[in-house]
């Protein structure tokens, strides 16, 4: 496994999606941004009944507004409004063109068996058929037809909560053996879900891998015992080495399917963004980037306040700045600031995004 994803930090980043052209203009051409996701892209705005679920163990799962988390600052930096929650639009035309937020708390690439009422890949993907059938009614299906493929970025983030169900819910030897399995066929449903919208006329793709969630606040090692120096992060904090595993089979599987795809799929540009690299280098060199705590969450109680997430914000700690989880699963609005920059220019935090920069990819013809 170590090979396979040293071979991909050398060999992808030499790689080219079609039709670049290094000394070309940048013109951006795109006009709204789709989000399809999980926890990662929603505060629970849109999640329905999220009050009530607290899957996340969290009634503030964001620090900060909406605005805070990674895809709404990735549009910002495009030039972008903000993304609609998509329970928030009235179905007009005006509202779809400026880009809709698909992405619920809790939402996972498979559907849950344990609480129907969380929402999966495959449902969200049916809320953008229905926004691509309004668009072509309103606008005429050519006129929508080329908006879709020539003004649209779609950022997908899933995986996280798939996995969060397993560690969190099944015994040590039930999970290992479901994880062995899992991280395969939730790339095949990935990749599923790109060739259909692709088939809608979708032609970019940024695709978000899983944080490292052994190194959460919930998840995190408390002693020593068989745990690799290299899972070791600032001030001696351990991660738990067995999650952050599949979870990194999983970033691999999908970045190698995502080269594929670039291949394969004609006109279409993908690329995939790291951001279990990212948060680590941050874990394991905290003040380079103006962190003093990455092992507890600023809003939380219990141990190192990893037992149960905020249920009022007064809860929270004096600085969130300072820390890199902000709640048991999600990371801090500094952090995700972080990412945004590194995921678009590669100032901060180099080669996160790969083949090539947001910046870059946008430029493309």
């Amino acid at each position: 496994m170590k090979f396979v994803i040293l071979l991909l930090h050398i060999v992808i980043p030499t790689l080219l999606i079609k039709n670049v052209d290094s000394n070309s203009t940048v013109v951006n051409k795109i006009k709204a941004m789709y989000v399809l996701g999980d926890s990662t892209v929603d505060c629970g705005e849109n999640t329905l009944f999220f009050p009530f679920l607290l899957h996340n163990l969290s009634l503030h799962p964001c620090d900060g507004p909406p605005s805070s988390i990674l895809p709404h600052l990735l549009a910002k930096k495009i030039g972008l409004p903000y993304p609609i929650p998509f329970y928030s639009q009235n179905g007009s035309a005006k509202v779809l063109l400026r880009g809709v937020n698909l992405g619920s708390t809790g939402a996972t690439i498979l559907s849950s068996p344990t609480n129907p009422v969380l929402q999966s890949l495959n449902q969200q993907l049916r809320q953008a058929y229905e926004i691509f059938q309004l668009l072509q009614l309103e606008l005429g299906q050519e006129t929508a037809n080329d908006f879709i493929k020539s003004s649209t970025i779609f950022y997908i983030s899933f995986g996280k909560d798939d996995y969060i169900d397993l560690f969190h819910s099944n015994p040590t030897k039930t999970r290992k053996t479901n994880a062995e399995n899992l991280s395969q066929l939730l790339v095949d449903q990935m990749t599923n879900a790109i060739q259909y919208l692709y088939g809608s006329n979708v032609r970019k793709f940024l695709l978000m891998g899983v944080p490292p969630l052994g190194c959460t606040p919930r998840f995190m090692h408390s002693t020593n015992d068989s745990i690799r120096d290299d899972d070791r992060g600032g001030d001696g904090v351990i991660c738990a080495d067995d999650i952050n595993n599949y979870v990194l089979e999983y970033n691999a599987f999908l970045e190698q399917r995502i080269v594929r795809l670039n291949m394969e799929l004609v006109d279409a540009q993908l690329i995939f963004c790291d951001t279990y690299r990212a948060i680590r280098e941050i874990i394991n060199n905290p003040y380079l980037y103006g962190i003093e705590n990455v092992k507890s969450a600023c809003c939380g109680t219990g141990t190192e306040t990893a037992i149960r997430g905020c249920m009022s914000l007064n809860m929270a700690c004096e600085d969130p700045s300072t820390y890199v989880w902000w709640d048991l699963f999600n990371p801090g609005r500094r952090v995700s600031s972080l990412i945004a920059d590194s995921a678009w220019s590669g100032e901060q935090l180099s080669d996160i995004c790969r083949p090539t920069t947001v910046q870059k990819f946008l430029s493309l013809s």
